[in-house]
């Protein structure tokens, strides 16, 4: 017999949900077959089977586990199914509980067991407005027996009903109706981390404003020469591109600060955060300085794609060494983004717009757009992240540079 246990699938991964059963128990599986989908803090990833065999379910569907216990077991052909302690001993074996950490959290906080909580989630899930509602239920009240020193009251005749108008009814809360939604793992890793980020990082933020006409022309002709069916390198590719670039010139700003040391790194991974339904992911595009523009904007295009796909794998989430944001297609002219800890820096890009600016000394509209580095003070001072803005906003307003 052969267990499978819960998969470490990232490297911050503690615990994962069993969210859907791939194969059915009983089944005969061969190794490599999709076996099961599993929500982990920063996606929801197909595990294979890592042998073959006859599948035993252990781990329900909608059940946290943490990394390295069971799920599952495969038996090999003619192997008997393995038959737990109780009812080897007569008893029937006690359904497993599922419910999600958080709620596991507060039970143990407020001293409630989860055996008399009923779950209201898929498959009798425990979630959180379970176990607020077991911790704010009264105790039933127990009435005590009247003493013999105690008279029994004589029924009373009934008191005639007093005319008066009608109370109002309750207005309940001032919010009306409260729907209570329970984070999914994601959302609970990217909350935990930003919250982090902003309690133990010192960070800063410098802002510049950067004349793009030169990018878009460049952008246009691109565009003429982009063969039919692919799309033409972004805006944002070239951010992500004269980032890159910028930071191989300061290389200082392309690492971390990691149990009191600094870490740097030798590649330079720039993080692209891309918004997901309910969620927010940053796929790493690897070696970007080392990339053409072309070969940036067909990764950038695969990535966000598998993010809103939802088949978004580990490998294409780790590693990365700065983050670019971008909020411009939403017409967001700046923003200050939160570090992706423990990286040294991220860069927070609004839309491009017509502005008034000065160029060749004459007052005229241009085309513009505001960047913004957020960085992490004890890595980076100001004139290092005024140094690295700077030839990001060199870069981009000279983008052939950036195909030198």
């Amino acid at each position: 017999m052969a267990e499978v246990t819960m998969p470490r699938l990232s490297d911050s991964m503690e615990d994962g949900t069993i969210i859907r059963w791939l194969r059915s128990d009983g089944e005969t599986i061969q190794r490599g077959d999709e076996l099961v989908e599993v929500e982990t803090d920063k996606a929801t990833i197909a595990y294979e089977a890592p042998s073959g065999g006859v599948l035993r379910i252990v781990a329900r569907e909608g059940e946290t586990v943490a990394v390295g216990d069971p799920i599952a077991s495969v038996l090999a052909e003619g192997e008997a199914t393995p038959v737990p302690a109780a009812v080897a001993n007569g008893h029937e074996a006690p359904a497993r509980l599922i419910a999600s950490p958080i709620a596991r959290r507060i039970a143990r906080e407020r001293g409630i067991e989860l055996g008399q909580v009923d779950g209201s989630g898929p498959g009798g899930r425990i979630v959180k407005a379970d176990v607020m509602a077991a911790a704010a239920a009264p105790a039933a009240p127990v009435a005590a027996p009247p003493t013999a020193t105690e008279p029994v009251p004589s029924p009373q005749p009934a008191t005639p009903a007093v005319a008066s108008s009608p109370s109002p009814a309750p207005s309940g809360s001032a919010k009306g109706d409260v729907t209570i939604v329970e984070p999914t793992r994601m959302q609970q890793v990217v909350a935990r981390r930003m919250a982090e980020a902003k309690t133990t990082v010192p960070e800063f933020a410098v802002q510049v404003e950067i004349d793009m006409e030169e990018a878009l022309a460049l952008r246009t002709r691109l565009k003429a020469l982009t063969p039919a069916g692919q799309r033409p390198p972004s805006i944002n590719d070239m951010v992500v591109k004269a980032s890159a670039l910028a930071l191989r010139d300061h290389p200082h700003a392309n690492g971390a600060f990691v149990d009191g040391a600094f870490h740097r790194y030798s590649r330079v991974n720039v993080g692209v955060a891309v918004a997901a339904p309910g969620a927010l992911v940053v796929p790493t595009v690897l070696d970007a300085d080392r990339k053409s523009l072309g070969e940036i904007a067909r990764e950038t295009l695969a990535l966000a794609t598998k993010v809103r796909d939802g088949t978004i794998a580990p490998a294409d989430i780790e590693g990365g060494t700065f983050t670019v944001s971008n909020l411009g297609m939403f017409g967001t002219t700046s923003f200050t983004a939160v570090i992706n800890a423990p990286q040294a820096a991220i860069l927070a890009v609004g839309a491009v717009s017509a502005r008034a600016a000065v160029h060749d000394g004459v007052v005229c509209a241009r085309q513009m757009m505001t960047a913004t580095l957020t960085c992490d003070h004890r890595i980076l001072y100001g004139a290092d992240a005024a140094a690295l803005l700077a030839r990001i906003r060199e870069l981009l307003e000279n983008p052939l540079a950036m195909a030198l």
